[in-house]
């Protein structure tokens, strides 16, 4: 029942048309009428009388469905592509819109599976005319139906969109479906996404856009599809490994990294994914490739193990560029050329936050790498380090583009492997493995065999270590050459002194026969002992190489029929360009060669011609007219003539002459040559073997010439080779001692900055010593005086205590005048006179005294003070006693002069005098010597303190 009918009744049925109770009108029961069910079974029967176009816009569901399968059904009965039954759905591509977002579900599921047939055997065209007014209601409709059916025909729809054509229109139409508002859209985009990559693999499918979009769904609340995005991570993950972190990683969460870490591990356990399902091109291409019978499985294993190698990706491709170039400060290479090493490396931290990128915009960067040329020579092996990590970065960053900065770059940092140390070492070699991966095997080869022959043997292992790296990671094959100097120099090193240089070379060679094989790297290894073989075989047995040398197939063996046809046609060329010109003379004029069988002579010819191939048959047939015609037909007559022309001749001469010149003497000259020449015939058997190898005379000269020509030559080139192979020694030795010279000047240019340095420095702490030592001095003289000057005060008070003493006792005693002399007697109650003897050595004493008063100086006072090594002199004893054993008479001393007094005291009285005194003199003279002493240590204590501090500052 169509759907006007349907509606018809249920308004005669509705409560609207009650109230009226009217009559229905004629067209009201037309209607009726014409939905009756004979009507309705007339009306199906016309549908499928439809053109397919009509029926797919029709408004009955069930016409449509009946559409879907009749158009299926006619696509697979489609000899070609360019079939008219594609033709209206090519120029009306919309009305495959509506068949894909169906409102009926049945019709819908019948409508996909028409669409999968139109995109089967349509080809290119349909996908590329039907891709834009379908996608969107595969995605919203197909995908995400409860039909198994519908949604197994919408991934199919997308799989053929994808193997038909591109890739990147059908993800740019379903990335939008990312941001739907219904979760399951989103969900079964994302699995249908995951679907094409596990089919195709990222070579065919651009993972770029899908990994930028993937942090947005692993947000969503729906946890259906935060699954679905972690099952398509996943999938990526089998393809790009670790190379899709840097792109999307450090925007998920923490617990879904940890999550997704833990599904990883599963992965990284399975083999290398495959691509599953090839594209139209693909298929196409394996068609069209020849078929080997003896080495296609071979072939084939080979193009499939190309195709797994090009799958790896690089974090390089993934991300986007970086302008590191505008990021540089102003000021870095002031920075970097500083005399402070500090500065130095924090100007490279710096640069190298800013080049740890995957991938860096192009941008003019040779001023920096000659600024890391410059710092593989800092003495600093932190600087050299650092700069190291940003040669790296830099040449991961830019890959290709690096190329051109390789030679300014790699030399220098070989020539700092000389660096004992191994973290140096592992940063210069990664560096230069960068260096290799932006360049190739051919660009780095002369360099890295230049630093073989280095004499330092760092140097030398770490090249060692750099080349094979090189050959394990190198896809493509070295040359001839290339693998000429590269055995030979590895062979060089195999005589080394040092067991790991010997393993190094062994291992060379062992990686380079993995890559061109065995056969090819037998002639590299004669001459060789056994051992040393065993050695490079082990290294071959397990090396890995990305680059194999793959065998060129044999050409197919030439037909019979063209080998049949073709060889002789090669052979007569050059004969049939020299005697097509007689050919017509001998068939015109045939007249006079009628008597020639009949001559006396013609068996001479015939002996001539019985070393060749038949020429005697053919005379006997019909003289010279048939094989005459045998080269412009067939070409097989052109032997017989040769094997005639040469005795026509009697020396080099006339054989060197054409042979049209030969028969062009008229018949009178063809006709007598045999007879006017009979001493032809005993020439001929010298003649005969040119005549079967079919060269002539001239022909055989002009080989022998260019024979002897090309071993004059080979002479020449093995004589210039061995000359070359000579001076490049020679070369390579001078540049060694090049390098070793300049090694050591350098060596020695900083030995002596370093000893001038040390000299500038022992010079400035010998000025500060000397100002310290100056200074220390004047400290000890100014305490040296303080110390006077303390003694002259307490000489002083003693002085006046010892006047003061005297004159106490000289008023305390008597005074006797005797010769004008002043005797003073002691206090102690003792009158008595001085006996004779006693008077007279007092005065001789006192005239000797006075004798040398006038002419003895005075001593000056700081001669009164005593010195701690003095008072260690004395044995310890009283101060006051040692003085007056050393001090001049204290009345001189008084007076300040040398003269004495005019009331000199005696001997005796002085005695008395001190005797009287003592008791009152001591307590205070003890006293100040105490304080003298006191201040003494305090003096030395301080200088002792001086003394150690100038030992510490000189250390």
């Amino acid at each position: 029942m169509s759907t006007d009918a349907t509606s018809v009744l249920m308004f005669s049925n509705s409560p609207l048309a009650r109230p009226s109770q009217k009559k229905p009108s004629a067209k009201f029961l037309s209607i009726r009428r014409i939905s009756s069910p004979a009507a309705m079974a007339d009306q199906e029967e016309d549908f499928s009388q439809l053109p397919l176009p009509d029926r797919f816009a029709h408004k009955n569901w069930k016409v449509r469905k009946e559409g879907y399968e009749a158009a299926a059904k006619q696509f697979e009965l489609t000899p070609d592509e360019s079939d008219p039954t594609f033709r209206p759905f090519l120029q009306d591509p919309g009305l495959w819109k509506s068949a894909a977002g169906d409102s009926n579900v049945a019709a819908q599921q019948e409508g996909l599976a028409a669409l999968c047939a139109f995109l089967k055997y349509g080809g290119q065209q349909a996908a590329v005319k039907s891709r834009n007014y379908t996608l969107q209601s595969i995605y919203e409709k197909g995908l995400s139906s409860t039909r198994a059916q519908t949604k197994a025909s919408a991934l199919e729809a997308l799989l053929l969109y994808v193997e038909l054509d591109k890739s990147e229109p059908v993800i740019e139409e379903l990335l939008p479906a990312l941001s739907h508002k219904q979760p399951k859209v989103i969900a079964a985009t994302l699995n249908a996404v995951t679907a094409i990559y596990h089919n195709f693999g990222v070579k065919i499918v651009e993972p770029k856009p899908v990994l930028k979009a993937l942090p947005k769904v692993f947000g969503h609340a729906d946890k259906n599809v935060r699954a679905e995005a972690q099952n398509l991570t996943v999938e990526l993950y089998r393809w790009l490994k670790e190379a899709m972190k840097p792109v999307f990683w450090g925007e998920l969460k923490p617990v879904q990294q940890q999550d997704l870490e833990k599904l990883f591990e599963k992965v990284k356990e399975e083999p290398a994914p495959k691509q599953e399902r090839l594209t139209r091109s693909q298929q196409a291409a394996r068609a069209s490739a020849p078929a080997a019978p003896a080495g296609g499985y071979a072939a084939d294993e080979d193009a499939a193990a190309e195709e797994e190698e090009e799958v790896e990706v690089d974090a390089f491709d993934l991300a986007e560029p970086v302008d590191v170039h505008s990021k540089i400060p102003a000021n870095f290479y002031e920075l970097v050329g500083s005399t402070k090493w500090k500065e130095r490396k924090e100007a490279l931290d710096a640069l190298f936050n800013d080049l740890n990128t995957p991938r860096i915009k192009e941008a003019p960067f040779d001023e920096l790498v000659r600024t890391f040329a410059k710092c593989m020579k800092d003495a600093n092996i932190a600087v050299v380090t650092v700069a190291a990590n940003c040669v790296e970065k830099l040449a991961l960053g830019l890959k290709r583009g690096f190329a051109r900065y390789r030679s300014t770059i790699m030399s220098p940092m070989m020539e700092r492997f000389k660096e004992k140390k191994q973290s140096v070492a592992d940063a210069l070699g990664a560096a230069l493995d960068a260096v290799f991966a932006s360049t190739s095997l051919s660009d780095c080869l002369e360099e890295t065999l230049g630093f073989l022959p280095n004499k330092n043997p760092n140097v030398k292992a770490e090249t060692i270590k750099f080349l094979v790296r090189c050959l394990r990671n190198t896809r493509d094959v070295p040359s001839k050459a290339e693998q000429k100097l590269i055995a030979d120099a590895a062979t060089k090193l195999l005589t080394e002194s040092t067991e790991a240089i010997r393993s190094g070379g062994a291992e060379i060679l062992g990686t380079l026969m993995k890559i061109i094989g065995e056969r090819a790297m037998n002639p590299y290894l004669d001459g060789l002992d056994d051992i040393r073989k065993v050695k490079i075989k082990e290294f071959f047995d397990t090396a890995e190489v990305k680059a194999k040398e793959k065998p060129k197939a044999a050409p197919p063996p030439p037909k019979a029929v063209s080998a049949a046809g073709k060889k002789p046609a090669l052979g007569a060329k050059k004969p049939v360009a020299k005697k097509t010109a007689p050919a017509p003379a001998l068939s015109e004029d045939p007249a006079p060669l009628q008597p020639r069988p009949t001559a006396k002579a013609l068996p001479k010819p015939g002996v001539v011609g019985r070393p060749g191939s038949g020429q005697p048959s053919a005379l006997k047939l019909g003289g010279l007219k048939k094989p005459a015609a045998g080269p412009s037909s067939s070409g097989y007559g052109t032997p017989s003539r040769r094997v005639i022309s040469p005795p026509m001749s009697t020396d080099d001469e006339e054989v060197a002459a054409p042979s049209p010149s030969k028969f062009g003497m008229g018949r009178g000259g063809l006709a007598g040559r045999p007879l006017s020449r009979p001493a032809a015939a005993p020439l001929s058997p010298p003649m005969a073997p040119p005549v079967s190898n079919g060269l002539s005379a001239i022909e055989r000269a002009g080989l022998e010439e260019l024979r002897a020509e090309k071993e004059r030559l080979t002479v020449l080139s093995d004589g210039l080779r061995s000359s070359n192979a000579k001076l490049t020694a020679e070369i390579s030795e001078l540049q060694n001692q090049n390098a070793q010279l300049i090694e050591d000047h350098t060596r020695d240019v900083l030995q002596i900055k370093a000893k001038e340095t040390q000299l500038v420095r022992a010079r400035g702490e010998i000025d500060v010593l000397k100002a310290e030592v100056e200074s220390v001095r004047k400290e000890s003289e100014r305490y040296k005086r303080e110390v006077s000057r303390l003694g002259r005060e307490s000489i002083g008070r003693e002085r006046e205590d010892v006047m003061r003493g005297r004159n106490d006792d000289g008023n305390e005693g008597g005074v006797i005048y005797e010769d004008a002399t002043v005797h003073r007697y002691p206090a102690n109650g003792n009158t008595s006179r001085p006996t004779s003897s006693n008077l007279q050595r007092t005065g001789s004493t006192a005239s000797s005294q006075s004798s040398r008063a006038p002419t003895s100086r005075p001593r000056p006072q700081s001669g009164y003070t005593l010195s701690p090594t003095e008072e260690k002199e004395n044995g310890g004893l009283n101060p006051l006693a040692a003085r007056r054993k050393i001090s001049p008479p204290v009345a001189n001393m008084a007076n300040g002069s040398g003269q004495s007094s005019p009331q000199r005291p005696t001997f005796a009285s002085r005695e008395a005098s001190e005797s009287g005194s003592t008791g009152s003199r001591e307590p205070r003279a003890e006293e100040n010597w105490k304080r003298a002493a006191e201040v003494t240590s305090q003096l030395k204590a301080r200088i002792e303190a001086m003394k150690a501090r100038q030992g510490l500052t000189r250390h």
